[in-house]
């Protein structure tokens, strides 16, 4: 049995927790946004608009490079994920791992 990386259990806990957001659009309607996770296979308007996204929210843009946004959260055509919850978030960014990496924006001091 393979184990979960901690970033993995603490995307479950957010998943448990209802405290995210799937999807450009539905994330376009949030007024706060701790986190964004984007997934590497993310088309080249999806990575655009998850920098707006970031730039817009204050908030950290994490890409998923080895684990499919979809498998970490059971949706099939996900390719960007908000989490809404600031320790949850804090706790992924303080976990990350080589299959997780930060993309840079230019405002994500957050």
């Amino acid at each position: 049995m393979q184990t979960k990386s901690k970033v993995e259990t603490f995307i479950g806990f957010t998943l448990r927790s209802g405290k995210y957001r799937l999807g450009v659009n539905a994330i376009k309607t949030l007024k706060k946004v701790e986190l964004l996770l984007l997934c590497d296979t993310a088309s080249e308007n999806t990575v655009k608009d998850a920098v707006k996204l970031a730039k817009r929210f204050r908030t950290k843009l994490i890409v998923s490079k080895k684990i499919p946004v979809e498998v970490l959260t059971g949706k099939e055509p996900c390719k960007l994920m908000a989490i809404t919850d600031l320790s949850l978030a804090k706790a992924i960014i303080g976990a990350l791992d080589e299959n997780f990496t930060l993309m840079p924006t230019e405002e994500s001091n957050g």
